[in-house]
């Protein structure tokens, strides 16, 4: 498709209807470049290689569909139009794979052949005896059943539909609503993925400028540690849907342009305000589409990013205030990256865009997550689970700390080549920033970390030797195998845009009286508690009367702060609940004296009033104008409207949600859990101010270029800590903060 000058693409108006200019021409080409020296693209034989692939795998279900239909008896003439047919969806559908990448796939057979019994079953066993099917993995209890597997080296990840129809027509439209007509609801999900995946090129203006830009900002999400869904950051389809979003308000941008708009766009987002590509469509099935007025969980989703197809989803309901929060850091970073670019400053270009996020350079405290299994197929099924709940585990240190214990999880898993069955999680740790701390205040997270193990041991495939243990460790004992060759860096990185601005908050925290602290994140804290406000958000669309509805111990000390470590061992039906009252009624009292609105339309899927481009609001076209101002505003103007997201205490229904779930699944565990002997490590943080004006009133803590919080320190083992918070911080004195949590070990 070319270049739309004519029918509106999206719910609203475009942000500018200008072309690019001969800068923006050169940017692009230098960007094309460099994805192609980067290896995003595979080669020509590769290419082949995967449409045979695909032929031969339509072959194979079109053979198992006749098996199955003569083995159940079927007439002649249904046997001799037996059909199943299969498409393909995700990054593969999209253009935008790269080299090694696997191929999302949909199997698509009719109504006599069941998941269970035939998909699960016999094709499984079709698949298992053909000699280029390797790594065969059937996962039929996923929220989207799904089987895994190798097909002459292509990695395949194959669903299944199973359609009302007795014959699956080889010219099958799936994009059209009646193929979900008494559809069961994993088929509704598994159809899923091609209907959104075909209505987000339908939807782009153009459709080769939407994948270069994609294909760009998930190189950029992958080397920047947020680029994964299962960890509460944004997958494959969260950002075709971004990006989506930026090419209908921009139509005739070059991807260079598209890229800058992008990070401009998100960083002014004032979220939960959902990103839409179209209208929501109620559907004639009755299938649940995201509503914040009708579906209560809904509310608190805080980043909502809306599928395009009936039934209309929120695609990206993982994602929790922490991770929030590293993401619109990154969008900020990345916006000042972009305009440094485009006031073609020295030293700045695409390299500087894409720089690795040093993630182990970030945090001077992080939370180690070790498992083990006895064989390679346990530990592939029991990461698998663990990978599938870690998730909670920064849910819950969230919510049972209010938000003021902030956690990054990486995306990846790390694996020590001496122990081949091991594998270890990581997630930085550190407190919030610009929150008066009070001397005394303490954060117990050793009942949320026994609560996730708890829930993690309740994996109802689980066998002898899985096993899980969480530990504290600090920097300097991070292990070496998390490092690029298995080789510790012998300083921090040096040189790169990161360092260069922490150098620069530190000099200015140091000239400036009472200026921010420095510290890596801060800035977009700021932004994300405006919308926040520590708290969950509620998000409610308009009714239609108009109304609203509601390692071994290391002895140091730093400046800036100090970090004091122990491990004692209790038994697990030692472990006391936390009293927070206090902190709750605090800051329900604080959230109830500053509720804010977010506003944005959904009436039919329209912004009211004008919009950029509306012969009511020609002030505002912004074809030709240069100014930035403008463009904020038509960024504002897009988010305006009835829709309201209403700030709220923390309340997690999707926690809630999944730990029905397990509770569930919990039968042959429950007993066991209680009778565990866990050990438990208490850490305790003492944050000390370094900077101190002169009128000795307002303090702040300077940022090395390695971030984080101070290092960790053995201290005498004391009596447990009381859980009491101060309601005001004691002026001029050493705040405190505690943090214990239960490990089975120390991570060694």
């Amino acid at each position: 498709m070319g270049s739309s000058h004519g029918q509106r693409l999206g719910i609203t108006e475009p942000i500018s209807l200008a072309g690019p200019t001969d800068d923006d021409l050169m940017r692009t080409r230098k960007l094309e470049k460099y994805l192609r020296d980067v290896n995003l693209y595979e080669s020509q034989e590769e290419a082949v290689s995967r449409e045979e692939v695909l032929g031969r795998l339509d072959q194979i279900v079109k053979i198992w569909v006749k098996k199955i239909s003569r083995a159940k008896g079927l007439n002649d003439q249904l046997l001799q139009e037996a059909n199943a047919k299969i498409f393909t969806f995700g990054s593969y559908r999209l253009g935008v794979h790269g080299p090694g990448a696997d191929i999302d796939t949909l199997c698509v057979g009719p109504r006599h052949a069941t998941r269970e019994e035939d998909f699960f079953g016999e094709l499984h066993q079709m698949l298992t005896e053909m000699p280029e099917v390797t790594e065969l993995h059937p996962v039929p209890d996923a929220h989207v059943p799904v089987m895994k597997f190798k097909f002459s080296g292509v990695s395949i990840d194959l669903l299944y539909a199973r359609l009302s129809l007795w014959v699956i027509p080889e010219d099958l439209d799936i994009s059209q609503d009646s193929i979900l007509q008494n559809a069961d609801e994993q088929t509704v999900r598994s159809l899923n993925g091609c209907r959104v995946t075909d209505q987000i090129l339908r939807l782009v203006p153009n459709i080769q400028n939407f994948r270069t830009t994609l294909r760009c900002m998930r190189f950029w999400a992958k080397r920047r540690g947020v680029y994964s869904n299962v960890a509460g950051f944004l997958g494959g389809i969260n950002w075709a849907l971004l990006v989506a979003r930026i090419c209908q308000l921009y139509p005739n941008a070059v991807p260079s342009m598209l890229v800058s708009r992008f990070f401009r766009v998100y960083t002014q987002w004032r979220w939960p305000n959902p990103v839409l590509l179209c209208a929501i469509e109620e559907g004639s099935l009755g299938l649940q589409v995201w509503d914040p007025r009708r579906n209560p969980k809904d509310k608190y989703h805080l980043m909502p990013i809306i599928t395009p197809a009936y039934p209309c989803m929120n695609s990206s309901y993982n994602v929790s205030t922490s991770t929030l929060r590293i993401m619109m850091d990154e969008f900020q970073r990345g916006h000042e990256i972009c305009e440094a670019m485009d006031k073609n400053e020295a030293d700045v270009d695409w390299d500087t865009l894409f720089e690795p996020f040093t993630f182990f350079e970030a945090y001077k405290n992080y939370l180690r997550i070790d498992i083990s299994a006895e064989n390679a197929d346990d530990l592939r099924n029991w990461k698998g689970w663990v990978e599938s709940r870690l998730r909670q585990l920064t849910l819950k240190i969230e919510r049972h700390t209010y938000n003021m214990l902030q956690c990054h999880p990486h995306p990846g898993d790390f694996s020590d080549k001496s122990k081949p069955l091991y594998c270890s999680y990581f997630m930085g740790l550190q407190r919030k920033q610009g929150v008066p701390v009070g001397e005394g205040e303490q954060f117990d997270i050793r009942l949320t970390v026994k609560e996730f193990k708890q829930a993690v041991s309740m994996y109802t495939l689980r066998k002898p030797g899985m096993q899980i243990s969480v530990a504290h460790v600090t920097r300097r004992n991070l292990p070496n195998f998390v490092f690029p060759g298995g080789v510790r860096p012998s300083r921090p990185s040096k040189g790169t845009w990161d360092s260069r601005r922490a150098l620069e908050r530190k000099v200015s925290s140091h000239t400036k009286p009472g200026a921010d602290d420095g510290r890596k994140r801060k800035q977009t804290d700021d932004n994300v508690d405006t919308h926040l406000r520590n708290a969950k958000c509620h998000a409610t669309m308009p009714s239609s009367s108009g109304e609203f509805r509601e390692g071994s111990p290391i002895m140091s000390t730093i400046s800036s702060s100090s970090i004091n470590l122990q491990f004692e061992h209790m038994d697990a039906n030692e472990l006391a609940g936390s009293n927070r009252e206090k902190v709750e009624n605090n800051l329900t009292d604080s959230i109830r004296g500053s509720r804010n609105s977010v506003e944005v339309s959904l009436h039919n899927g329209k912004v009211d009033g004008p919009m950029i481009g509306d012969p009511r609001n020609k002030g505002l076209s912004f074809n030709s104008s240069n100014s930035k101002d403008a463009e904020k505003l038509a960024i504002e103007k897009i988010m305006s409207g009835p829709y309201v997201a209403d700030q709220a205490f923390p309340l997690e229904l999707d926690q809630l949600e999944d730990d029905l779930e397990l509770k569930n699944q919990a039968k042959d565990f429950a007993g066991s859990a209680q009778n565990n002997s866990l050990g438990s490590c208490a850490v305790n943080i003492a944050a000390e101010a370094t900077l101190t004006s002169m009128n000795g009133g307002s303090s702040s803590s300077a940022l090395s270029p390695n971030g984080g919080l101070g290092e960790l320190e053995t201290v005498e083992l004391t009596a447990p800590f009381s859980n009491v918070i101060p309601s005001a911080p004691v002026p001029q004195r050493k705040p405190l903060i505690r943090l214990n949590f239960t490990s089975l070990n120390k991570a060694t």
